[in-house]
């Protein structure tokens, strides 16, 4: 009986935070597929949809609550911390994003080394990462720009994962996804909004932003390969080395469903997008509701072509995803036939 009861507790659990987000849902379904044992952590205990016919365990399990932390860590093995505000704009974004993102991760990795956790895969993301020189890549250092609270919190909760794994003895590996898109989905995500934008023909004016889009679920297979083979305290960037303009992504689009007739979008000088986003600002101050464009996002992206060195996670990780395009024509097919069905 003592016997039964030690395999019993050493048996490996593998636990991913934020289980039915995007990436979350993609990942427990994949080490399903690989015969792990898996529990699912989500916020509303009630919102199992995403589990219908998943063999995992699902718990409730909050990052900003310590207490639930400890609960949902109990005998964990490998943690996948994928659980984050993805936001790129709120009434009070200090608070609801960076204080979200950075104190989550300090709980996350405090309750992880309480509980004796082994490994952590650490979600954060190409926000962190310094476009001054491209292709970008990790050994440039960290993104200089501070006028995003979203990409500040990206930022330092990067580091303060790296920082803390080391002090907690825990072996962690970070992935710093791009644009996920794809299925499956039981929510649309900022990224796989967009892409559904671009098919309602809701992209009227070319932004000169470009996207670099990534299959979720070759994200999910980049953490699941970071957490068998990834090397203790690195950093793997899992996107594509070349971008897709915005505008290309709409003519991408056209062409794969001429019947829904989608405009290509109109050029427009920097100063007029500018001058169109103060008004959206003001106007979301009023309405509370996010604008559709803002000036500090157009000082950081207008221009900026999001092309990535990959190579480390191709050696490494042995990453290699669809294209960026190919990723976007997969998400148009599925957002198109069959999400919502």
């Amino acid at each position: 009986m003592k016997f039964a009861q030690k395999n019993k507790m050493s048996k490996e659990i593998s636990l991913v935070t934020g289980a039915n987000g995007h990436l979350g849902n993609n990942l427990v379904r994949l080490l399903l597929s690989e015969n792990k044992t898996v529990r699912a952590s989500i916020r509303n205990i009630k919102n199992q949809q995403a589990f219908d016919g998943l063999d995992c365990e699902v718990v409730q399990a909050d990052i900003t609550d310590r207490e639930s932390l400890r609960k949902a860590f109990k005998n964990v093995t490998n943690l996948y911390a994928v659980g984050a505000n993805f936001s790129m704009w709120a009434k009070n974004p200090k608070v609801e994003i960076y204080d979200n993102n950075v104190q989550g991760t300090q709980n996350v990795f405090d309750i992880a080394h309480e509980c004796g956790v082994k490994s952590i895969v650490y979600v954060s993301s190409v926000a962190s990462l310094d476009f001054t020189k491209l292709p970008a890549n990790v050994d440039n250092g960290y993104n200089k720009d501070r006028r995003n609270w979203y990409y500040n919190s990206k930022n330092d909760s990067d580091k303060l994962a790296l920082k803390l794994g080391k002090e907690y003895g825990i072996r962690t590996v970070l992935v710093l996804p791009s644009a996920m898109i794809g299925r499956e989905a039981h929510k649309l995500s900022y990224s796989n909004n967009l892409v559904l934008q671009i098919l309602k023909g809701q992209i009227p004016v070319d932004t000169n932003v470009t996207l670099n889009w990534i299959d979720v679920n070759d994200v999910a297979m980049g953490s699941y390969n970071a957490m068998q083979k990834g090397n203790n305290g690195e950093r793997y960037i899992l996107a594509n080395e070349k971008h897709t303009t915005l505008q290309k992504s709409v003519e991408i689009a056209s062409k794969l469903f001429p019947e829904l007739k989608i405009k290509t979008p109109k050029k427009a000088p920097k100063f007029v997008l500018y001058l169109a986003a103060g008004l959206m600002e003001l106007g979301s101050k009023i309405t509370g509701k996010e604008p559709l464009l803002q000036r500090h996002y157009l000082d950081m992206f207008y221009g900026l072509k999001q092309d990535y060195d990959i190579n480390k996670s191709k050696k490494e990780l042995g990453f290699n995803p669809k294209s960026s395009q190919q990723a976007l024509i997969d998400a148009l097919e599925y957002l198109k036939n069959d999400w919502g069905k």
